[in-house]
């Protein structure tokens, strides 16, 4: 694979590491840090469009369905992940998805999208698959302490089901036609706005969203910085390097989440942790061999 992509998808796991670092205790305002995710996405990367290709094709009705598509699972993606870090560990929820979500995406990229993937290739996506899963199970509670299904889990697969979702629908959109990763993930974000903005109103929340502003305006900020460029790295290593190859590679950054809730929130098992990412390492350098 080239290195080039392998340098994006490994960038790009250590800036979507930051953000979902940043995000857990902020996105416990629910609508109202969504809201301001959308916008603050939207002003910071607006202006960088025009220094990355522009829009990337003329085709504005490819446009709109691209980035309408992108948005609606995007919002999806979101809703259910800042839901799930509500009920459950951070490690827990965020591990999960990310083990759920490239799982998904290689079978539909190679079913849907007819890649193919080397023997040595296809044991590294199988490796850091099962290291992400064993990373997310690290946190669950005995069966006899819980009264059914962990909710950090269930939100964790959805979570994943919706990654899988956008990034296909992302790669089959950039790929046939030609548009900018910059201008794709800036035009996502805005159509993102109009969703949250519904759901501020319809939760009469608006005194939140100001209120939110006013304490954590830097943590929003950052927000709208890392999460798009995380993924903006992430959309141009998939026109480079099968999608198979790129989602599992990206999730690199659950390892340095687990580690962050391991060592800095104190969260149980580091011994486990560690070992469950020593088999995510191996996996990457089978992907990049």
């Amino acid at each position: 694979m080239s290195g080039i992509a392998i340098a994006l998808a490994l960038a790009a796991a250590v800036v979507h590491a930051a953000w979902n670092i940043i995000a857990h205790d902020v996105s416990r305002a629910g609508a109202a840090f969504l809201w301001w995710g959308a916008v603050a996405s939207t002003v910071i990367w607006a202006g960088v469009i025009p220094f990355t290709g522009g829009l990337g094709t003329d085709d504005l009705a490819e446009i709109a369905l691209g980035i309408g598509v992108s948005g609606v699972l995007h919002v999806i993606y979101m809703t259910v992940l800042q839901r799930g870090y509500r009920a459950g560990n951070l490690s827990t929820v965020y591990a999960t998805a990310r083990g759920t979500g490239p799982f998904l995406s290689v079978i539909i990229a190679m079913l849907l999208l007819g890649e193919r993937l080397e023997l040595a290739a296809l044991a590294g996506v199988l490796l850091v698959i099962a290291g992400v899963v064993a990373i997310g199970l690290v946190d669950r509670r005995p069966s006899s302490e819980r009264t059914g299904l962990d909710p950090a889990i269930v939100f964790g697969l959805l979570t994943g089901a919706a990654i899988a979702a956008y990034t296909i629908w992302d790669a089959f959109a950039l790929r046939n036609w030609h548009l900018s990763p910059v201008a794709f993930m800036v035009g996502t974000a805005a159509a993102e706005i109009p969703f949250f903005t519904v759901a501020v109103s319809v939760g009469r929340g608006w005194h939140a969203v100001g209120a939110l502003w006013k304490v954590q305006w830097r943590r929003i900020l950052a927000f709208g910085l890392l999460s798009p460029l995380a993924y903006i790295l992430v959309l141009q290593a998939i026109t480079m390097a099968p999608v198979a190859l790129i989602a599992p590679l990206r999730e690199v950054s659950v390892v340095l989440v687990s580690l962050f809730g391991a060592f800095v929130l104190r969260e149980s098992r580091p011994a486990w942790r560690v070992a469950a990412s020593v088999v995510v390492v191996a996996g990457v350098v089978l992907i990049a061999v």
